[in-house]
């Protein structure tokens, strides 16, 4: 995420005649990078068919591309903000063209992990500069079109990430139609590249800053992503690695995590940069947010990992009707999300909690659907609970961003926004590998029968949005306590 600078006055700013068009190319890469994180679900059957991947292999391909994409999320930003956002934006769109051609010719699982870790370290690097480039481009009213244009985006990239990819896979065939989903990115990707020469602004030399390791916290990025990996790996591995030795990870991830906050509260207290600045966490409504989206993107997003996973190699569906099934989620999230942004500042933190309670009751629907409708059948059956469930994330993740950053000071606006998308993307990996684990053990004690491994695999993640559930709930009532307290005083 871009640190965020006060705009010039409004009088010395003078607008790009470009900036619409600029915006539009800015909008094509953020569409096709996030099209990424949904579109490559559907595909997950077809991989493991085309090139012998294991179940620690998918959950790798899911996992690590959010991982690495959270990773770099917050040092890409600064890079962009020193040494000029169009560069790094070139720079990380040749990064993820390239990576997602060396998916789609990936001739073993190892190959195509490596190549998605690459594809999600260039997605890092390419959404701070979107935004950044939104802030540089746009004031006002405009700035605000054009932000909404972008949210637009995400939740559009959403919708039509599983349908798109079961029709790719569908016309590329079940052994090799995966390919398919990843080398789409590259014509698109070629033209946005010429487009972005063409008509993204360039950064004046001397408003260019020296770049320095130290302004990057690259021993913090090291220690937070060895920690994360150390929790990830013994349950991503827990089919392969047999034994209970693996979970003696656990210790090493604690003592890696506990060495990054000790290094970053140190960093704060020389003044120095950091990955994570501990000192935003004494905002209240910033903390709570920020634990909210974290446990809440672990829980929602393992909905599409494991019920594609279901329908496609448990009950037999096509790439395309898998895309299908799991699509109503995704409407009703884009529906919703624009009625949340709108409404968010009337109902606080309640939104978020109505919100996060509809996700959880879809997916104890879809449960419940999958109970009393066994078979081919639960598509139709599960399609109005996630329907309910995508209704109910799209008022959480935009009015939740927005009440986080609501009380942070502008000039850290930048570093907060990229380190609550940070833990966003880590919530995702590591959610994928704890439900991916408890999912593919029930699928290897009845491989036949994939409903209960579906059920179970679910309802963990259910009591991860419901985490999220009591926090709001806690929030929200100790907002309205003070605020009563505040009256009274008054």
């Amino acid at each position: 995420m871009a640190t965020q600078t006060p705009p010039a006055a409004t009088e010395e700013f003078q607008p790009d005649p470009k900036r619409w068009t600029a915006l539009a190319v800015c909008l094509v890469v953020g569409f096709m990078t996030l099209l990424d994180v949904s579109i490559v679900n559907v595909a997950l059957p077809s991989i493991e068919k085309g090139i012998g991947a294991t179940s620690a292999d998918l959950s790798w391909v899911v996992s690590g591309y959010a991982l690495a994409f959270g990773l770099f999320l917050v040092p890409a930003g600064r890079i962009g903000d020193a040494r000029g956002r169009k560069v790094t934006f070139i720079v990380g769109l040749v990064l993820f063209v390239a990576a997602s051609a060396a998916c789609g010719l990936a001739a073993g699982p190892l190959t195509l992990v490596i190549a998605r870790l690459v594809q999600g370290v260039a997605g890092g690097i390419l959404s701070p500069q979107v935004s950044g480039l939104i802030q540089q481009l746009f004031r006002g009213a405009e700035r605000a079109k054009a932000f909404g244009l972008f949210a637009a985006t995400i939740g559009i990239s959403t919708a039509v990430g599983p349908l798109l990819g079961g029709v790719l896979i569908q016309l590329g065939g079940e052994q090799h139609g995966w390919r398919y989903v990843f080398m789409v990115n590259v014509p698109i990707g070629v033209v946005a590249f010429i487009a972005a020469i063409k008509l993204l602004p360039s950064e004046p030399k001397e408003a260019r800053q020296p770049l320095k390791m130290s302004s990057f916290d690259p021993l913090g990025v090291v220690l937070l992503g060895l920690g994360v990996v150390a929790v990830m790996l013994p349950l991503v591995q827990e089919q392969q690695w047999k034994g209970s030795a693996k979970w003696l990870l656990l210790i090493v991830a604690a003592v890696f995590l506990g060495a990054f906050f000790l290094w970053e509260r140190r960093q704060g207290q020389r003044d120095q940069q950091q990955l994570v600045d501990l000192s935003l966490f004494r905002i209240r409504s910033y903390s709570l947010g920020c634990i909210i989206g974290m446990v809440y993107f672990a829980g929602f997003t393992t909905i599409f990992f494991i019920y594609t996973l279901y329908v496609q190699q448990g009950l037999g569906y096509s790439a395309l009707a898998a895309g299908l099934a799991v699509t109503p989620f995704a409407v009703g999230s884009a529906v919703s999300a624009r009625i949340g942004g709108a409404i968010v500042g009337r109902f606080g933190r309640s939104l978020v909690a109505v919100g996060l309670l509809m996700v959880a009751i879809g997916m104890v629907g879809a449960v419940v659907a999958s109970l009393f409708v066994p078979g081919h059948g639960v598509g139709w059956a599960a399609a109005f609970p996630l329907l309910i469930a995508g209704l109910g994330s799209g008022f959480v993740i935009s009015p939740n961003i927005t009440l986080t950053l609501d009380e942070v000071p502008v000039k850290r606006a930048g570093i907060a926004g990229g380190v609550l998308q940070t833990g966003q993307r880590i919530g995702s990996a590591a959610g994928i590998a704890l439900v991916g684990a408890v999912f593919f053990a029930r699928v290897a004690d009845n491989p036949r029968d994939w409903a209960p491994a579906f059920q179970v695999g679910l309802s963990v993640a259910a009591a991860l949005v419901t985490v999220g559930l009591v926090i709001a709930i806690v929030d929200a009532v100790t907002a309205r306590s003070r605020e009563s307290r505040e009256a009274v005083s008054a």
